[in-house]
């Protein structure tokens, strides 16, 4: 593979999920120390970098378009384009890189979830060796953040442990890891002196943190740490995985300010039939007293999960369990996917019985059941005073989120601001919720400023 000069320009292409937005402004930060020139248009690059996403069929094949339309670019070159390589890393090409090998052969390299170095060692052996791989400099404060300004995610861990039947994580991320709590420390420090207001941590499994490296569930004392960087004022808890919950994390969230009263905990499924089919390692009975536990020693929290229809062994009656669980829960986000048989899991061979068709139909009777529910807490937060961090301004109003939203996920809710009301874009405001939006527009509730 033919070096590219120091000079050249580079465009990160990013698939999937926020690990893998990480990934890529982690790479990217890299690349720009070594003087390279990046661009957001693969178009008018030298050399396009494809991180790929494998965890579901959909993402597969989003990523597989991606590479092919990547190489395109690259085979117009000699007529009218500028593209003269094409790089594909991440879990696709970690999991399928022999098949991708093979079928897609105008690709110059195919690297790995952790393969980042060999990538930056392709763009020349002399830059490599020169610059060194310091892990503070090379992975915290080179990065180059692709979200607006005001908010960012922040990687604790990665990889899992966990041996959910239908999950393919582990064999693209290999093994949990943990990262030590001084160098989360200081990647949050640096974050927060170019002007983050909100941090999210993101893992596999956040609830985890610290088993590996420090013997223990260390999620609380990381969370307490994170409290006193100054300058982040909200920090948000993403991927807590409901089986052995560290509860002394609620005491944390609980008793400081700064953590937003919002916790993300994937539960998958009710039915404790179709919970130990997926090997979670929870039962319902455990999953509804923890939600309770939860409620209680954080009132009002904001709780997100995600589930997952057409498991192979989700019978009518047990769908008809979860879509009860949706309706008692009263979850305040939920999302849902339809399952994907994956090679290498140990759910692969149960099959696929339940039909597509089928598994759609169920997943868009929980939205409907959840839409019902949503509605009904917008309905009772009207009136209520909140503190908003404005993401946009479009005309008369401006666009923000509030404790219960999630970045990219969740909802926004549109401020009315008079014509003496300026706001900065990634600072915060004090609102009041005046009115509930129908559920098909592009915001859910209304407000004014304070």
């Amino acid at each position: 593979m033919k070096p590219l000069t120091p000079a050249g320009t580079v465009s990160v292409v990013t698939l999937g999920c926020e690990k893998n937005t990480v990934d890529s402004e982690v790479l990217m930060g890299k690349l720009r120390r070594r003087g390279l020139r990046l661009v957001a248009d693969p178009e008018q690059a030298e050399t396009i970098i494809v991180n790929t996403c494998g965890f579901i069929d959909h993402a597969k094949k989003e990523s597989i378009d991606a590479i092919l339309e990547a190489t395109e670019l690259k085979r117009g070159a000699a007529k009218d384009g500028r593209t003269t390589r094409v790089l594909v890393a991440g879990c696709l090409s970690e999991r399928y890189r022999s098949e991708l090998e093979t079928e897609i052969s105008e690709v110059d390299g195919y690297f790995g979830t952790q393969d980042f170095e060999n990538i930056l060692s392709s763009f020349g052996p002399e830059e490599a060796l020169s610059l060194g791989f310091d892990p503070k400099l090379d992975l915290i404060s080179e990065r180059v953040l692709t979200t607006p300004k005001h908010f960012a995610y922040m990687k604790i861990s990665e990889g899992c442990d966990h041996p959910c039947s239908f999950c393919a994580i582990p064999i693209m991320r290999g093994g949990h890891r943990s990262r030590s709590i001084e160098e989360l420390e200081f990647e949050a420090m640096m974050l927060a002196s170019n002007g983050l207001k909100e941090l999210v941590l993101i893992a596999q499994d956040s609830t985890y943190y610290g088993l590996d490296n420090y013997g223990s569930r260390t999620l609380a004392k990381l969370l307490e740490r994170l409290c006193r960087v100054n300058g982040i004022e909200w920090i948000r808890l993403m991927y807590a995985y409901p089986a052995q919950f560290p509860l002394d994390v609620l005491d944390v969230m609980a008793g400081e300010e700064k953590i937003v009263k919002y916790l993300d905990m994937p539960v998958q499924h009710a039915s404790t039939n179709v919970l130990k089919h997926m090997r979670r390692g929870i039962t319902r009975r455990a999953t509804e007293e923890l939600v309770a536990q939860i409620r209680n020693r954080i009132p009002g929290i904001a709780l997100r999960t995600t589930l997952i229809t057409g498991f192979p062994t989700e019978s009518d009656q047990e769908f008809e369990e979860l879509e009860q669980f949706v309706g008692e829960m009263q979850f305040d986000r939920l999302g849902v996917f339809t399952y994907s048989q994956e090679e290498g899991t140990s759910a692969h061979p149960l099959g696929d019985p339940i039909p597509q068709a089928e598994k759609f139909r169920r997943q868009r009777r929980l939205y409907e059941l959840q839409e019902e529910v949503a509605q009904e807490k917008r309905l009772t937060r009207i009136g209520s005073m909140e503190r908003a961090l404005i993401e946009r301004a479009e005309g008369e109003f401006y666009f923000g989120r509030t404790r219960y939203d999630a970045p990219e996920v969740d909802e926004h809710v549109r401020i009315l601001a008079s014509g003496n009301d300026t706001i900065a874009v990634g600072t915060f405001a004090d609102i009041q919720i005046t009115s509930a939006a129908d559920s098909d527009a592009e915001y859910e509730l209304e407000s004014v400023l304070l």
